[in-house]
């Protein structure tokens, strides 16, 4: 049977209307509106985010690196067939985003197809699952992930992980989707009635020594890791990432293997399939079904894009903590050696502490030709000096670009990233 968002009251009516119309203001001066459309409606309407989620399967994604990405594929998967799916794909991912995704699919759920539910996935920031998912009474809760980032404005990552475990706690009928291999993940999972376990051996351990129960120290013997005093040990996957051939695949709990032939590259983003996987299973969609539509899927909000530019291209990846350049150095890794320019910047969305940069292994970068750019370029730079690896500083990172013949990769942090995306694209 169809659930249809039931009719607003009034009062949620006129915010409705109102945030439309600042949204609409906003973008006729070059902004995207992303936030401002759903600010105004919680203002007008404290109860706004509820009642636009009210009769949809509701999909929370939360984890520190790849939401964005994982949530573009589950709203893939989910949305074959006919089936309206609305989702942040703009990557606003704080409650007023959020709520201004479900105000633009409005239009669309009123006349989607007969028999088809609406669906919302949200990528959802860890500081505010618990409010969120308070909100909009998720069919499904995905955790990706937690490692340090943003010190000066999340905390300390143990703290947020304990608070998405308590959200987690709080919504029992919730189907969690988790990342075994992360200790800090799984601590938060267990706390689910029913968690569903994803596993690939992860390439990112500087945050899983101490467990999220006794404060214990975790061990970790190949793929294995146990708490040494209370025993609390990785879950085995029920869905599992399997790259030992030349074409990776994804085993399901029932032990079948679906090939995976993805287009952005790297074993985080076949990972983050997996996750997708995993959720449109859970929502009816086949494994294979859903394998095929992400084959196609190129980038995602300007991630992984590779842009023409005269004499050559420039690829752009993001990484904005050490986990994350964990995977962009395993991903630079994958091919021959080529310019690299890295991009840091301290605004009050990538935070203002820079120290982070001394937990990121420059030093396989060597093989590469580094210039180091971004408002903060003068600390990337000694960072890479007490590496030991040879570079030259630039005082704008598109314009390094544009001077280098040949492939370039742009790795910048969350707006050196967006600067240099909206530049060249």
């Amino acid at each position: 049977m169809s659930r249809r968002p039931a009719r607003l009251p009034l009062q949620a009516r006129a915010a409705v209307a109102a945030a439309r119309l600042v949204g609409a203001v906003a973008r006729s001066t070059g902004r995207h509106g992303a936030v401002i459309g759903g600010r105004v409606a919680t203002v007008l309407d404290r109860r706004v985010l509820a009642r636009l989620a009210a009769g949809r399967t509701v999909v929370l994604v939360t984890g520190t690196n790849g939401k964005t990405t994982t949530t573009s594929m589950i709203a893939r998967v989910l949305g074959g067939a006919g089936r309206e799916v609305a989702t942040n794909h703009l990557g606003a991912n704080m409650p007023d985003g959020i709520t201004t995704a479900l105000l633009d699919a409005l239009s669309v759920a009123a006349s989607g197809p007969a028999g088809t539910p609406p669906v919302a996935v949200m990528e959802v920031d860890e500081s505010y699952l618990g409010e969120v998912a308070a909100a909009t009474d998720p069919h499904v809760i995905v955790l990706l992930n937690f490692s340090r980032d943003q010190l000066d404005r999340v905390g300390e990552v143990r703290t947020v992980a304990r608070r998405v475990g308590d959200a987690v706690a709080a919504h029992p009928t919730a189907r969690v989707v988790a990342f075994a291999d992360d200790v800090l993940c799984a601590g938060a999972g267990l706390r689910a009635a029913s968690p569903l376990w994803v596993s690939s051996p992860t390439r990112w351990t500087g945050d899983a020594g101490v467990c999220p129960h006794c404060d214990g120290a975790v061990t970790h013997a190949g793929v294995r890791w146990a708490c040494s005093s209370c025993g609390l040990a990785r879950p085995e996957g029920d869905w599992a990432l399997v790259e030992d051939d030349e074409v990776p695949t994804v085993r399901g709990p029932g032990g079948g293997a679906t090939p995976l032939d993805l287009q952005l590259p790297g074993h985080a983003n076949r990972l983050n399939a997996v996750f997708a996987l995993a959720v449109g299973a859970e929502l009816g969609v086949a494994p294979a079904v859903a394998a095929a539509r992400l084959r196609d899927l190129e980038q995602v909000g300007g991630r992984y894009r590779t842009v023409t530019r005269p004499g050559g291209t420039t690829r752009l990846l993001l990484a904005k903590n050490p986990a994350g350049w964990a995977q962009v150095l395993d991903l630079l890794d994958e091919g021959p050696p080529r310019p690299v320019v890295v991009a840091v910047n301290s605004r009050e969305a990538d935070g203002r502490d820079v120290s982070w940069l001394w937990d990121v292994p420059f030093e396989r970068l060597a093989r590469h030709p580094l210039v180091a750019a971004g408002e903060r370029a003068a600390d990337v730079s000694v960072r890479l000096a007490y590496a030991g690896v040879d570079h030259r500083l630039a005082d704008d990172a598109v314009a390094a670009t544009r001077d280098t013949l040949g492939e370039v990769d742009l790795v910048g942090n969350y707006t050196a990233f967006h600067d240099a995306a909206r530049a060249l694209t």
